[in-house]
């Protein structure tokens, strides 16, 4: 085993040809079979291990140049300023403004962390909603994940498509649904479900489009002496 000094000088010459290895290149660096010699040595220089690859692979702290997630690959291999995979995935669900999910911490992560995930809900380390199919990872604070999980449902409404214009038969006919049942404040789910009936599909959502667009607005039956019985 290299001495202190030696040592030092032959990480810093094998991290400037590599910025990346493995336990096995270090062993044959510092000419040693002693694992806990090794890391040892890292230590002083300060060093951070792979939170893919099982953490077989290791760097010195001052090489990465880290993305605003704080996160690093070279060559396939990850890295994050935080070290570790669990802290990792805790400070990305508790930093994002809208929560978390699965699939968008597997593409970021570059790595399934299902199992991450379960340790730090358990944990109590995060919190996490069902949202759309999957579960919505938020932060352990509640006022927190509120915050984040309206700020999803607001991203959400602002990318739904517009609904699509019914026929200008159906717009008619909706129309006269209102003229028929003038002294009844009109509501799009009853007239939705008259037309329905009468084989003239269309959902509730586009009634109350063509309420919004000619500004039928909900008012009390009128009291004319016309209209009393």
């Amino acid at each position: 085993m290299l001495a202190p000094e030696p040592s030092r000088h032959a990480l810093i010459r094998l991290f400037q040809r590599q910025s990346v290895v493995d336990l096995t290149t270090l062993l044959a660096a510092l000419k040693t079979s002693s694992r806990m010699s090794v890391f040892r040595r890292l230590s002083a220089l300060g060093y951070l291990s792979s939170y893919s690859h099982a953490g077989r692979y290791y760097t010195l702290r001052d090489i990465p140049q880290f993305d605003p997630d704080g996160l690093w690959q070279y060559q396939g291999v990850c890295f994050s300023r935080d070290g570790s995979l669990k802290a990792t995935v805790e400070r990305l669900v508790e930093q994002s403004e809208a929560g978390r999910t699965h699939p968008e911490l597997h593409a970021r992560l570059r790595l399934r962390v299902h199992n991450t995930l379960l340790d730090l809900v358990e944990g109590r380390r995060i919190g996490r909603e069902t949202w759309r199919g999957h579960y919505l990872y938020l932060s352990a604070n509640p006022a927190r994940a509120q915050s984040q999980l309206s700020l999803r449902q607001q991203q959400l409404a602002e990318l739904r498509p517009p609904l699509p214009e019914p026929p200008t038969a159906v717009v008619i006919e909706i129309l006269l649904e209102l003229v028929h049942s003038a002294r009844v404040q009109p509501d799009a789910d009853p007239v939705a479900e008259r037309l329905a009936a009468r084989g003239l599909p269309v959902t509730v959502d586009q009634v109350q489009a063509i309420f919004s667009r000619y500004e039928l607005k909900k008012t009390a039956p009128s009291r004319s002496p016309r209209w009393r019985s």
